[in-house]
């Protein structure tokens, strides 16, 4: 009885500190940590100074490779005259590199600013970023997309989990789409109605 009650311990434990390493992202009412990134075309982006000018919609994603990213920010380039005119700005943040980004930019049509996240730096800060593991690593290499190559990572591949947030002007987030599935994407619409 004591080592079947040792056991079942064990196992919590260990379930508890899988579950402790699995992102959250950050929830509504968080402070949103401010970033400043050059975009695609050069020019310095930041959290902070776009967010002066109303709410900002903060939008991750996995890669050109990702044929749901390439939906999801082709609905968003689709509707970005309306998210602008609801006093909005559209920022996307990517762990892929300049030739990734051009990828995405040449199948979803982009014209609103992505940023590389070197280093995950953004994604950790928002806590949604999480280790890719070698099993799945190996698979996408097999498919031809070397995730260490495509996000000029050294040693470990990270991702970052799919998610949309709206920051209002004060820097605190009014909305959030969090979701491990990478096929589950917000509406465009449902992100329109969340911009205030």
């Amino acid at each position: 009885m004591k080592k079947l009650f040792v056991f079942f311990l064990a196992v919590l434990s260990f379930g508890s500190a899988v579950a402790q390493d699995k992102p959250e992202g950050l929830f509504i009412n968080s402070k949103a940590p401010d970033f400043r990134v050059a975009d695609q075309t050069g020019i310095d982006i930041s959290l902070k100074e776009l967010r002066r000018k109303g709410p900002v919609v903060v939008l991750f994603y996995r890669g050109y490779w990702d044929p749901y990213c390439i939906r999801e920010l082709t609905r968003f380039q689709d509707s970005v005259d309306q998210i602008i005119g609801k006093g909005a700005r559209l920022v996307a943040i990517t762990p892929e590199g300049k030739d990734g980004i051009d990828s995405t930019i040449a199948k979803s049509k982009a014209v609103f600013s992505i940023l590389h996240d070197e280093e995950m730096k953004i994604a950790k800060a928002w806590q949604g970023a999480f280790q890719v593991d070698e099993r799945t690593l190996n698979r996408y290499k097999s498919f031809g997309n070397d995730l260490l190559a495509i996000n000029n990572q050294k040693q470990k591949a990270f991702l970052a989990i799919p998610a949309v947030y709206v920051v209002n002007k004060e820097g605190f987030i009014t909305y959030r789409f969090f979701n491990d599935d990478p096929k589950k994407r917000p509406s465009v619409r449902e992100i329109l109605e969340e911009i205030k």
